[in-house]
Parts: C-alpha cells; sequence; structure tokens
C-alpha cells in the first residue's frame, strides 16, 4: 500500500502530464504484478465491489472520532468527499502497513461475505493501522469512488514507457470486457496473444471541436465530410460467428441491441466496424433524433414492443478490422473504400447502413450542409483528412468536428446548491426557470459554463441572498439571468415546465439583463415546437 501511496500522491499533487507520466511509469517498472494489474484496473474505472454501505462507514467514522453524527455530516457537506472527509475527522496514526495493495483489496471483497460486526471490526482496525495517504487510499476504495486525474491515454503512455511495447498495441490490449479475476498481468500486458479475445474492440478515435473557419484546415481536396450523427457511437465486432457491441465508453451492450445480430448474416467474420447506433423507422429518410433512441439506453433487455418502436440501426462510418486484418493504418480513403464495397449489397432491412459522404466543392458548400444539419437530425458535420490512419483517444490535425452552434434561452436563476470536491464551499449548481406571467417556471439545471472567479462571485451573492433553506439546496432571491445553452430539447412529462433540456450548460452570466427580460415559457415552448 506504501508504494501505491506514494504514487497516488505524485499524480494528485501535480497537473503536469510529464510528471504523472514518470511516477506511473517508475510504479509498473517496480510494482509487483498483481498490484500493477490492479492499479491499471483502478485507473480504468474496474473497482472492486462496493463491501460496506456509506452510511456505515459514516456512523462508524463519527463513532472514531467520538463526534455527534450531524457534525461528521456537516462536515462532509463542507468537504465534499466521503474518503477525505473520514480521513480528516479520525484521530491521527504514524502507523504504517507495508502489505501490497493486492492485500488490501482482496480483504474487502471478502467483506461482503461476512456479518456486520465482523466488517466493523476489520473497517476500525484498518483505520488503526494505516495512516496519512495509505488510510486516504483505503477510505477511497472501500467507498468505490475511486477517481484519479489518469486518462487511458496518459496510462498506455507509462506503460509503453515501462514495457517497451507501443502505445497504440497497449490501448488495443486494455479494451474489452477484462478485469484481475479474469487476467493476470502476463495475459494483459505481456503475452502475445493478448488481442485474441474475440470480443475486443480497438480503442476509439476520437475528434477535436473545430474552433476556427474550414478553410485554415488547407486544400479542399484534402478532407472528406460526413454527417455528425446524434447518436450512441458504438462499434460492431463480428468474430468467431458471434457479434459484439462496445459503446465508446467502453461499455459491452450486446444485449441491448439485438437487432444487430443479423449482421452475421450480412458481413463476413473478421469484420469491425466504428459508426452511430441510431433509430431509423423503416422508410425514413434520416434517423429518429436521440429523444427515440434514449428509451433504449441503459435497458439490460428490450421489449418487442420497444424494439417494434425504436429499431436501431448502425450507421457505418469507418472499417477498423476486414477479414481479420486490422486496417487502422491504412489510410481513411482506402478504409472507406473498403467499407462501400463491404455494405454494397446489404438489403434495405440489414441493421447496418453506410453513412453517406457529403458532396462539395467549396467550403461554402460545406457551410450550408452544417446550418441544416438539425434537419438531417445530426448535430453537425465531422471533418476527416483522406490519408488519416485510424488513431487511438483523441488526436488533433486529421479529424475535426464541425458542431451547430447550441441552442440557447435566457432563465433566471431560483435555486442553488453546493458543488463537491474542490468546489465544495462553493455554490456550482444550479436551477433556472423562465417567466409564465408572474410566475417563474423552472426548467433545468446547470452546473458548469462560469469561471472560478464568477462562482465566487455567486456564491458570495448566495449567501447574503438566500430566501429559504432546503437541506443543501438554497431558494434565492429571483435576480440574476444567465444564457442557458444545450443541444436539444424535448418533451417531458417529469418537469413542470413539460420540456427537458439536452446537456444544458451555462454559456455566460447576462449581467446587462433584467429578470423581466428572460424569456419565457412560450418562448421555450416554440423552440420545442421547431427543434424538439
Amino acid at each position: 500500500m506504501k508504494r501505491f501511496a506514494t504514487l497516488f500522491n505524485a499524480i494528485d499533487q501535480s497537473t503536469k502530464t510529464t510528471v504523472k507520466v514518470a511516477a506511473l511509469a517508475d510504479y509498473f517498472a517496480q510494482a509487483d504484478d498483481l498490484d500493477r494489474l490492479w492499479t491499471v484496473a483502478l485507473f480504468s474505472g474496474r473497482r472492486p465491489k462496493r463491501a460496506v454501505t456509506t452510511t456505515r462507514l459514516r456512523e462508524w467514522a463519527a463513532e472514531v472520532a467520538d463526534v455527534p453524527l450531524w457534525l461528521f455530516e456537516d462536515s462532509y457537506a463542507i468537504v465534499g468527499d466521503l474518503a477525505e472527509t473520514i480521513s480528516l475527522i479520525l484521530p491521527v496514526t504514524r502507523s504504517s502497513d507495508n502489505r501490497p495493495l493486492s492485500h488490501w483489496i482482496d480483504a474487502l471483497r471478502d467483506l461482503s461475505n461476512v456479518e456486520e460486526p465482523e466488517r466493523k471490526a476489520f473497517v476500525l482496525n484498518a483505520w488503526q493501522r494505516l495512516g496519512g495517504t495509505e488510510r486516504f487510499v483505503f477510505n477511497k476504495l472501500i467507498t468505490g469512488g475511486f477517481r484519479m486525474g489518469v486518462s487511458q491515454k496518459l496510462m498506455t503512455r507509462a506503460l509503453a514507457q515501462a514495457t517497451g511495447k507501443p502505445e497504440a498495441e497497449l490501448a488495443h490490449r486494455l479494451m474489452g470486457n477484462w478485469h484481475p479475476d479474469t487476467h493476470s498481468w502476463h495475459s494483459l500486458i505481456e503475452a502475445e496473444d493478448a488481442s485474441a479475445d474475440a470480443s475486443r474492440p480497438y480503442p476509439f478515435y476520437l475528434a477535436y471541436g473545430l474552433e476556427q473557419e474550414p478553410q485554415a484546415l488547407g486544400t479542399l481536396e484534402d478532407w472528406r465530410a460526413e454527417w455528425k450523427w446524434d447518436g450512441i457511437r458504438g462499434q460492431l465486432i463480428l468474430r468467431d460467428g458471434g457479434y459484439f457491441v462496445w459503446s465508446r465508453g467502453e461499455e459491452l451492450m450486446t444485449d441491448r441491441f439485438p437487432e444487430l445480430a443479423r449482421a452475421i448474416d450480412h458481413l463476413p467474420g473478421g469484420t469491425v466496424l466504428d459508426g452511430e447506433l441510431l433509430v431509423w423507422q423503416a422508410g425514413m429518410d434520416s434517423p429518429a433524433s436521440f429523444n427515440a433512441l434514449q428509451p433504449r439506453i441503459g435497458r439490460k433487455t428490450v421489449p418487442k414492443k420497444l424494439l417494434a418502436e425504436a429499431p436501431v440501426v448502425l450507421h457505418a462510418y469507418d472499417l477498423l478490422e476486414w477479414q481479420g486484418q486490422d486496417i487502422r493504418n491504412l489510410p481513411f480513403a482506402e478504409r472507406r473504400a473498403l467499407l462501400e464495397t463491404a455494405c454494397a449489397d446489404l438489403p434495405v432491412d440489414a441493421p447496418i447502413r453506410l453513412s453517406p459522404q457529403l458532396e462539395f466543392t467549396s467550403w461554402d458548400r460545406l457551410a450550408d450542409y452544417r446550418r441544416n444539419a438539425r434537419a438531417a437530425h445530426a448535430e453537425g458535420l465531422m471533418l476527416k483528412r483522406t490519408d488519416s490512419p485510424y488513431l487511438a483517444g483523441r488526436k488533433k490535425g486529421d479529424w475535426w468536428k464541425w458542431k451547430l452552434d447550441p441552442l440557447t434561452i435566457d432563465a433566471v436563476m431560483i435555486y442553488a446548491q453546493s458543488g463537491s470536491g474542490r468546489r465544495a464551499n462553493l455554490f456550482t449548481d444550479f436551477t433556472f426557470a423562465v417567466r409564465n406571467g408572474d410566475d417563474l417556471v423552472p426548467f433545468t439545471k446547470a452546473y458548469s459554463g462560469l469561471t472560478d472567479a464568477e462562482f465566487r462571485q455567486i456564491t458570495a451573492w448566495v449567501r447574503k441572498n438566500t430566501l429559504q433553506k432546503f437541506g443543501p439546496v438554497r431558494q434565492v432571491t429571483p435576480h440574476h439571468v444567465f444564457e442557458i445553452a444545450f443541444e436539444g430539447i424535448q418533451p417531458s412529462t417529469r418537469h413542470k415546465s413539460g420540456v427537458a433540456l439536452r446537456f444544458p450548460r451555462m454559456k455566460r452570466w447576462r449581467k446587462d439583463k433584467p429578470l423581466a427580460e428572460a424569456n419565457t415559457l412560450d418562448d421555450l415552448n416554440e423552440m420545442l415546437r421547431i427543434y424538439g
């Protein structure tokens, strides 16, 4: 645990990528195999199942610290992180423990098999044995809230330094449904056949947002354009007679999209497609909006009625594997030509569609496509260099997303709630309303978009203008107007306003606008009519 705690501190105390990579690489070069494996698992979201409820942890910590539970809860509200609150409130201990990270993870997983008194005794003993960062790491593990500033890209770079293997190969090895219970360090990182798992996806290639005019990209003929679809990014894998569907977030979603099983009838094994999962009804010229896809999200099984109402297809726009060969290093134009060949004879009812390329002879024509993207139920355009390989992660230069400007509406802040973590002492989560005659109708929440200085300024105002308190939420005097940006709008029976927004955030604080000039519920309903 000592070595892992030292790594934790090195990563937590620096914002420099080079420092984090060096600390990780040093750790991977020295730690034992099981600790290395669990470290990769923890940093990629594969945490052990929580064995003790947070309610019990709060009660036990307050008991050990000899403070009333209400004081612990108030402290937790200020600190914003349970693991840190427990570490701060417990009596200081200078002891240390030499047992490895894997020992503590195994011990925590064994807790699920014992009665509560034994669980409590184990946790209290751990708090007594572990001090400083080791105790904080233990709390992170037991609360299940283990998040660090370590991206997959950063971790693969460190692994490459420690092992001498190429980053692209390591990124591929870390994809898929692996876990320390089913893999060893050798099978995951070192074995020659580590990529043989039939279900293993490839790392997704991600684009940067285009923040300049497309003319700055250079020669028109060097680029291809297509719609940026508003669905779920996914890979469809056809190998060994089976099919597998992976989301961009590395979630295996095969069971949620049973209609894609028919792809086996139309494409050969050894095929991996990158595309967008969209609801597409027979006879439609364009996909349904993202709203139609939402009932399919989060379901482990899909009833026949929903399959009929919201049939999903994969709109394929790239080919990553063909006839069992990894072709990601081929230029995009060549991959696209192979994709078109693969999709040439697909029947109309196939669960795969070829995403069209947009014809353009000028940048102005491309801008016209972008302006009309919402009519095609797209978010904007994707621009891809014709000679670009399919890389891993987010890279600048070859792929760009030229999204539509967001929809916006001016709204009044009526409730405020404090944030968490480093923002636990600031009010950062707000509820907004639109005018309806003399009333204010709440319609959305937002918590991002302001600078730290603006959050501090609005926090000071909230503390002086609170009308009522509801636990951590404060009702404030209706006064401040904010411009709320969002990507989509849909009807909702769950909200008093009758609408729900997609990806709402604060675009700017409209200090120039009085309350009387905020938008109305009629304005919101008109947007719903046009864009919903």
